[in-house]
């Protein structure tokens, strides 16, 4: 596993270096160790395996996702004429979270960097360590899985996804996050563990 460890902070105080760890060979077991005040940022195409990964680590009150958030404003998940209202909704309840002071996770592409940005945004208003959790997954992966998934994209968005993926790649070292760690296909060996409340 290839791994790039530099100290990032002591708890929430940003300071100029970050801390990325690169876990995309999926090789060895990972643990991603994260403050409880921590804003967890899930990034990654449709079929990434983002909600999944998720789901088996987090209970669902933690998880904040712009899917679920879609569904309940318009009882379609597959709606997106209802993208202003759904991000409205899935912004409020994660700065009603931060400000409540718990561990969130955020679940959506944030594959735009103004999405992440914002995101960063509310992390940094509620002194939140920020982190970013990208799933580098390869483009015929995702389209497998998204042919495979009951709630698909449209086949002409994961190319769009994909390109979107790569620029996310190169931009996030430069965008201000406290911790950004990089997964693969697999990861199924990947541990989250979350520091004790404070």
């Amino acid at each position: 596993m290839k791994q790039m460890y530099t100290v990032a902070r002591l708890l929430y105080q940003r300071s100029a270096i970050i801390a990325i760890t690169d876990a995309s060979t999926g090789q060895t077991p990972t643990v991603i160790r994260l403050p409880f005040r921590t804003l967890l940022i899930l990034c990654g195409p449709a079929g990434a395996g983002k909600s999944t990964f998720a789901a088996r680590r987090f209970s669902p009150t933690v998880i904040v996702s712009s899917d679920h958030c879609r569904e309940l404003v318009c009882d379609d998940v597959n709606n997106q004429n209802v993208n202003r209202d759904t991000f409205d909704l899935f912004y409020y309840i994660i700065n009603k979270r931060l400000w409540n002071g718990r561990f969130t996770v955020a679940d959506s592409t944030a594959l735009h960097a103004e999405a992440r940005h914002k995101l960063l945004d509310l992390a940094r208003q509620h002194g939140y360590c920020a982190a970013l959790l990208i799933f580098n997954v390869p483009a015929s992966v995702t389209s497998a899985r998204n042919q495979q998934r009951a709630r698909s994209v449209e086949a002409q968005v994961m190319p769009y996804h994909a390109r979107l993926l790569h620029q996310t790649l190169l931009d996030a070292p430069h965008e201000g996050w406290d911790r950004i760690v990089i997964l693969g296909e697999d990861t199924k060996n990947v541990v989250v563990k979350i520091a004790t409340e404070v």
